[in-house]
């Protein structure tokens, strides 16, 4: 089981490396139209609007009609999702973040210069005005940005995120596809039974947290309520004034799918 977490910059090449790691290793590629549609749906939302919200070029309106929380949960609960198909690469969405404390995943950024990614694109357009062309990618650097710092509460330059970091400028395409398969052959990231194990723990409590946020309000449960998973048994904690939060999380939380067994922690404290 390989699993690939990677972000790309706009004109980096990085199509092209993960297209040669997915022939080489076999992967399935989980690009972005795949995460969005099933997200847009549960949003309500187009999935043409919810792709260019992501990218930080959606309209004001476009971003008044999503929910940021809802969008947050929603990605999380569809890339754990996915990747419990095993063998796939992700790119965007902020995998690479959201599956860090997954040693077994692989987290990988392809980047380069301003300058060979405004050549890289002026060759594939047809372009010859490179200066419009580094303000427009500039503009969608920067608006993709925020957007990851946003919504996903993510910083994209941060180097700890990442096991490795290819510069498209300094290595040519087949290197770096190279470096990632070598890198999957190293026996800790050949470990699927414990892969699989801690990836359908974290989507539970994806699916958990997401269900309690429908369920139970900010009043009945000002700080939330903390869900924990281990092997299949669910650990909720939290403090409510509202007597019935405590019964009313837990029959939310046993009406998911692989819950096996409930620690139930949440105190009822009596209001002022």
């Amino acid at each position: 089981m390989t699993v690939i977490a990677m972000t790309r910059e706009l004109g980096c090449r990085g199509v092209e490396v993960a297209t040669g790691l997915a022939d080489r290793l076999g992967l399935r590629i989980i690009d972005s139209e795949i995460v969005a549609n099933n997200v847009a749906a549960r949003l309500g939302i187009e999935e043409s609007s919810l792709l260019r919200h992501v990218d930080g070029s959606a309209s004001i309106f476009e971003r008044w009609l999503i929910d940021r929380r809802k969008l947050q949960r929603y990605t999380s609960e569809e890339i754990l999702q996915l990747v419990q198909q095993d063998n796939v690469l992700i790119r965007g969405w902020g995998a690479a973040s959201l599956l860090r404390e997954f040693p077994q995943v692989i987290s990988v950024r392809v980047c380069a210069t301003i300058a060979f990614r405004v050549q890289t694109l002026m060759d594939r357009l047809g372009v010859r005005d490179a200066d419009a062309l580094r303000e427009e990618i500039e503009k969608y650097d920067a608006a993709h940005v925020r957007t990851l710092r946003a919504y996903f509460n993510i910083e994209q330059e941060d180097a700890l995120l990442y096991h490795i970091i290819l510069n498209t400028d300094r290595l040519p395409v087949e290197a770096c596809i190279a470096a990632v398969s070598q890198l999957a052959q190293c026996p800790k990231f050949q470990d699927p039974m414990r892969t699989h194990s801690a990836l359908a723990d974290k989507l539970l409590q994806a699916k958990i947290s997401s269900a309690l946020a429908e369920h139970i309000s900010v009043t009945e449960a000002p700080n939330g309520i903390s869900v924990s998973v281990s092997q299949g048994k669910v650990f909720l904690v939290g403090a409510s004034s509202s007597g019935g939060v405590r019964d009313k999380a837990e029959k939310v939380a046993r009406g998911i799918v692989g819950v096996s067994e409930i620690d139930n922690r949440i105190l009822s404290v009596p209001s002022r």
